[in-house]
């Protein structure tokens, strides 16, 4: 009876992120590839990305929709099961380390406006992107080979990534630690930090409306709240599964805010993008304009701070 309330629960929360979220994804991907097609930004590409990897993401799901209908068992063919399962992580991972990349760069050109410039190619996010795509693909792989390979595997399970074998606990569960430091602490540190500056800095900022102000507030704020709700409670997972031996009763649920993160990111990235990059090209702006007085000088540093 719990596993078939919980088969449901899971999947009317799939059907309600893939409803709301491929559409919400799909417009995301074109308002950002018109938006680099006119005036390529790093912001833009890094958010192109997450909009790619959420699609990934949503791309599966309904292969978890069918196994949630089946009670959890896995009755579709095993190959299937690994590609899911890999997709499934991939997306997850990418994610949070693209969050990570695009604080990083929202908060360069909020504080340092003219190394922002200097720094502002495409090809450094398209950069960044890659390497972020390939670490990710390489911790998720682990898992995978965990699952797959044919001295750790266990044949008579029915479940898809589940029922571990002892051997194969020994082996995921210090993996999944790793990736709980790696690939969600440092991303999360990194985001509070440069979400808390860049709140720092705006409220310093004397020539900024304050209307201008909270919108720009609101959207770091929702940017970190998408991260700790839907990111770390699936990470934490990893910290209680390591010390307990087993993973979590719970870890299914938290996987299921992470399935819901793809209806949020479309909205909150979406028009904080268009914000940030407001407030960076106006400050660079500012930085740019030759003083041709003393009073002129002390007007312009005024106005950076």
């Amino acid at each position: 009876m719990v596993l078939i309330v919980k088969s449901e629960v899971i999947l009317s929360v799939y059907i309600i992120s893939f409803l709301i979220g491929l559409p919400a994804n799909l417009f995301a991907l074109y308002a950002f590839s018109v938006k680099i097609y006119s005036k390529p930004l790093p912001t833009d590409i890094l958010l192109l990305n997450l909009t790619v990897s959420d699609l990934l993401f949503l791309i599966i799901l309904p292969l978890k929709m069918h196994e949630a209908a089946s009670n959890m068992i896995w009755t579709l063919p095993f190959l299937l099961c690994s590609i899911t399962t890999f997709i499934f992580f991939y997306a997850v991972y990418t994610s949070s380390l693209l969050l990570m990349a695009v604080s990083v760069v929202r908060y360069i050109g909020v504080a340092f406006p003219i190394t922002y410039q200097q720094l502002c190619k495409p090809v450094y996010a398209i950069v960044i992107s890659a390497v972020i795509w390939i670490i990710s693909a390489a911790q998720c792989s682990i898992t995978v080979i965990i699952q797959d390979l044919p001295s750790l595997a266990n044949e008579n399970s029915c479940v898809c990534y589940g029922n571990f074998t002892e051997t194969q606990s020994k082996v995921l569960l210090p993996v999944r630690l790793e990736s709980f430091f790696v690939l969600c602490l440092v991303p999360l540190f990194t985001c509070v930090y440069c979400y808390l500056s860049c709140i720092w800095i705006l409220y310093s900022r004397p020539r900024i409306s304050r209307a201008k102000k909270q919108k720009a507030i609101g959207m770091a704020l929702g940017t970190l709240a998408v991260f700790l709700i839907c990111v770390v409670p699936y990470n934490v997972s990893h910290v209680v599964g390591y010390i307990d031996g087993k993973s979590p009763i719970w870890r299914d649920y938290a996987l299921l805010l992470s399935a819901f993160n793809t209806c949020i990111d479309p909205i909150i990235f979406y028009f904080s993008s268009s914000t940030f990059q407001c407030r960076s090209e106006k400050f660079i702006f500012r930085r740019q304009r030759p003083p041709a007085s003393g009073l002129q000088m002390q007007s312009t540093n005024v106005s950076q701070d």
